[in-house]
């Protein structure tokens, strides 16, 4: 049965006689719609990597603690695994899959990979996500900045040095991009590859 007004569907089970109801939404991930049908206690962490596949968003604690799982909601960084799938309709979704282009690897991603600042990668997609939201609102932030951005971001790998060095080159390579006209063309100049 279908409710039209609300989005909501009801599913019957008829082996165990147990209704249970759905939610149909569209969410907007990546730059693309989906329209979706889940369970309207599902995390976004769990609608994003079990409905969307896309598995880059890291499952952690579960408790908003670690970081693991952040993504953008409206370029803002947002816990998924704290917040349901349905609170977030009608916004802006951003993953770790939406960083690079084509083959080409966003300035984050390269200074990662040049500099060590992964290094079991667990962690990484959350800190990427968290640095770039704070690259799109301060293109040029002090080390102590970026500490303070990315404090909800747990690594037990690298100590926090190479992370650290690989976002100010991030931001510098960024900065160079926007200024030496290699822009994507998509932010007026500014170097953000959103």
């Amino acid at each position: 049965m279908n409710d039209s007004s609300t989005g909501t569907v009801t599913d019957t089970n008829a082996a165990d006689g147990d209704a249970r109801r759905s939610v149909r939404l569209r969410l907007h991930v990546n730059g693309e719609d989906h329209e979706l049908l889940f369970a309207p206690y599902k995390t976004l962490l769990e609608v994003l990597r079990e409905d969307l596949a896309l598995t880059g968003t890291k499952h952690g604690c579960e408790l908003g603690e670690c970081g693991a799982c952040a993504v953008l909601v409206d370029g803002q960084p947002l816990l998924s695994c704290l917040v349901l799938a349905i609170e977030c309709e009608g916004r802006a979704i951003e993953t770790v899959e939406s960083l690079a282009r084509g083959n080409e690897l966003h300035p984050l991603q390269s200074a990662f990979a040049d500099l060590g600042g992964a290094q079991c990668g667990y962690c990484t997609p959350g800190i990427l996500m968290t640095a770039k939201a704070l690259l799109d609102g301060n293109p040029d932030p002090s080390r102590d900045e970026i500490k303070e951005a990315i404090s909800g971001n747990l690594c037990r790998c690298t100590g926090y040095a190479q992370i650290l060095e690989s976002i100010e080159e991030g931001a510098r390579r960024l900065r160079a991009e926007g200024a030496g006209g290699g822009c994507c063309g998509g932010c007026g100049g500014g170097g953000d590859r959103s």
